[in-house]
């Protein structure tokens, strides 16, 4: 696959899996922490709005991939 084709995969996933990751954790968040305490919360909101990172680098790391056969 070449590096063109990745990026745009990438980036199109990134594009829509962030936002829906979001919503799904608003929901949840909704759901489950309305009368918890104010320390679960922000443990809860640190947590969510870190668990994404790391797929997304992931992702990142595998669009920056060089072609196959290129040297640099």
């Amino acid at each position: 696959m070449s590096s063109s084709l990745r990026k745009l995969l990438g980036t199109v996933i990134l594009v829509i899996t962030v936002p829906i990751y979001a919503l799904i954790a608003m929901v949840v968040a909704v759901a489950v922490l309305p009368g918890v305490n104010f320390w679960w919360q922000l443990v809860y909101y640190v947590v969510a709005g870190l668990l994404w990172v790391p797929p997304a680098a992931l992702l990142i790391a595998w669009m920056a991939r060089p072609d196959p056969g290129i040297n640099r």
